[in-house]
């Protein structure tokens, strides 16, 4: 009974940290995809604007 205890706590825990990773990796990404497009922007308004 202990053992299935220490399994439980050390799932919880396990899913928690793999929350928390995958909020700071999609945070990340985010912000990467949102200067890829502003880049894209200012080279699109480079192009058709100011050439």
């Amino acid at each position: 009974m202990e053992q299935d205890f220490y399994t439980y706590i050390a799932l919880l825990l396990l899913i928690v940290i793999a929350v928390l990773v995958i909020k700071k990796v999609a945070s990340c990404l985010i912000k990467s995809i949102v200067t890829i497009v502003l880049i894209a922007v200012g080279v699109a308004i480079y192009y058709y604007y100011i050439r």
